[in-house]
């Protein structure tokens, strides 16, 4: 019976710190941009193989665990095939901002509906306000720059 207990508490304890990816086709995202939660929501577009992306993960998720204004997204670009790799990715960085798998084939279809100027490099934000004004960069953020945009966008 003890060795139950101690297997279940040890699978629940896995599964706690697990986090589960939502997958979403462009028209569920967009439905989120379009109707933004929060003063100032965030959708981050990121993958696991790009280093940028990875270094400026925590300072977004700093953001909305600190500031109750900002909501983030992070919007996982990795290949079908790499579905799992993204999993494994949380597993070992876990994050408190929601993670969206946009499960789309082709980035010309929607990149031009995110923002005229996004060529299709990551890291790539949008800054979506309350009042629907949109603010995007094609760019990896420091701690400093995000904090000044976020400031910059919230007033």
């Amino acid at each position: 019976m003890k060795k139950f207990l101690f297997l279940f508490l040890f699978i629940t304890c896995l599964s706690a710190n697990s986090q589960r990816v939502e997958t979403v086709n462009f028209s569920q995202l967009q439905e989120k941009i379009l109707y933004a939660e929060a003063p100032l929501t965030v959708f981050n577009f990121w993958a696991t193989w790009c280093g940028p992306c990875v270094k400026e993960m925590p300072h977004f998720d700093q953001l909305s665990s600190e500031n109750g204004d900002i909501k983030v997204y992070f919007i996982s670009l990795d290949f079908k095939q790499d579905f799992d790799r993204v999993e494994k990715f949380l597993e070992k960085r876990p994050l408190k901002s929601e993670v969206l798998y946009l499960d789309e084939k082709d980035p010309d279809s929607y990149m031009r509906k995110v923002s005229d100027d996004w060529s299709g490099a990551i890291p790539a934000t949008l800054f979506v306000t309350d009042l629907g004004k949109t603010y995007f960069h094609e760019k990896a953020f420091t701690k400093e720059e995000l904090q000044k945009t976020v400031e910059k966008y919230l007033n």
